[in-house]
């Protein structure tokens, strides 16, 4: 079991250590669960007001929030959240590992290209020209498709497909069951609209460096050119990207997110679980798009939208108070139509 002194943890944050200085952790916890010995973390004043009553040993705070140790030890830093981001790696457990090298279950086309140090689990399958970068690590049952590319200190869990033509970035991590480069769902009826005509899809994915890719989610190819995820880029489980849509750098997408095709997306975009965005809708950079919000139209630069159809947040907050009053609105309107008994 791994354990570090809070004096270590308070030098790997850069933290200022108040309280009892020779605190020994053992393990991490939220401030409501953590027991003694163990290190939480505090970023706001509704979590401070609950440290006088946690168990924690020591905790990380920011900096602007007035709590007082005790008996007990805190490490006053910037962010805490960023904090315990770090100390988080040093308790996290090895991942899951196998030799590196092909395993004999895994079928490797002979044109393929294998980088140094990469491990191919069982069941993988690589297709015509495909190449993987030095440092990679695909687990079971990953299949990798004629002509694609993976870059090096790429980690795919198993179960991902990665389909022909389309090209992942360097440092990137593509949880189990994601599929990259499905047909971008384009139909249209026939001539005498008696059934559906399929557009044929003929462009790929190009996912850049740094990019999360969560699990059961999906990335279409585009219809003429490349579906663009850009550098930094995270997307939580079950998010479906369409067709041909652009999404730039260090964006956040959200658990069950669908974005439509052709969509545009600036750097530093996020979007909230169960966002819905039109086709060919472009979002600024740095523009938030609350949970559960349809996106219509197109949403300028650093603005925050949510509702249905997404509007300004505080706009939506003036119509959701607005539509609470309807019904007092309504018993007044008829009162007022009544004759006089």
């Amino acid at each position: 079991m791994n354990q570090f002194s809070i004096q270590e943890i308070a030098e790997l944050v850069s933290g200022k250590l108040v309280g009892k200085k020779d605190t020994v952790i053992t393990g991490l916890e939220q401030i409501e669960q953590a027991k003694p010995g163990q290190l939480t973390f505090i970023g706001s004043q509704k979590y401070a007001i609950l440290w006088e009553h946690s168990q924690a040993s020591a905790a990380l705070v920011n900096q602007n929030l007035e709590l007082t140790p005790g008996e007990r030890s805190l490490v006053q830093v910037a962010s805490a959240d960023l904090a315990i981001a770090q100390v988080l790696e040093l308790f996290a457990p090895p991942p899951p590992a196998f030799s590196t090298g092909v395993h004999a279950t895994a079928s490797v086309d002979p044109t393929a290209v294998i980088g140094n140090n990469v491990s191919i689990g069982p069941g993988c399958y690589l297709g015509p020209h495909v190449k993987i970068g030095d440092d990679t690590l695909l687990y079971a049952n990953v299949s990798v498709m004629d002509e694609s590319t993976i870059g090096c200190r790429t980690t795919v869990w198993p179960g991902v497909v990665v389909r022909e033509r389309c090209h992942l970035g360097d440092d990137c991590i593509i949880y189990q069951n994601a599929s990259i480069g499905a047909d971008g769902f384009g139909y249209r009826l026939s001539q005498d609209k008696k059934t559906l005509v399929k557009i044929p899809q003929i462009g790929g994915v190009i996912i850049g460096n740094g990019v999360e890719l969560g699990a059961n989610s999906c990335i279409d190819r585009g219809k003429f050119g490349a579906t663009k995820i850009g550098d930094g880029t995270k997307i939580d489980n079950l998010v479906q990207i369409g067709h041909a849509c652009s999404i730039g750098r260090n964006c956040r997408i959200v658990a069950a997110a669908a974005i439509g095709g052709s969509v545009t997306l600036g750097d530093f975009v996020t979007i909230a679980g169960e966002v819905a965005i039109s086709d060919h809708v472009t979002i600024g950079s740095h523009a938030m798009v609350g949970g559960g919000s349809i996106v219509i139209g197109d949403v300028e630069a650093n603005q925050f939208v949510s509702g249905y159809p997404a509007a300004p947040h505080k706009t939506t907050l003036k119509q959701w108070a607005h539509i609470r009053k309807l019904p007092d609105i309504l018993k007044k309107i008829k009162s007022a139509e009544e004759p006089d008994q």
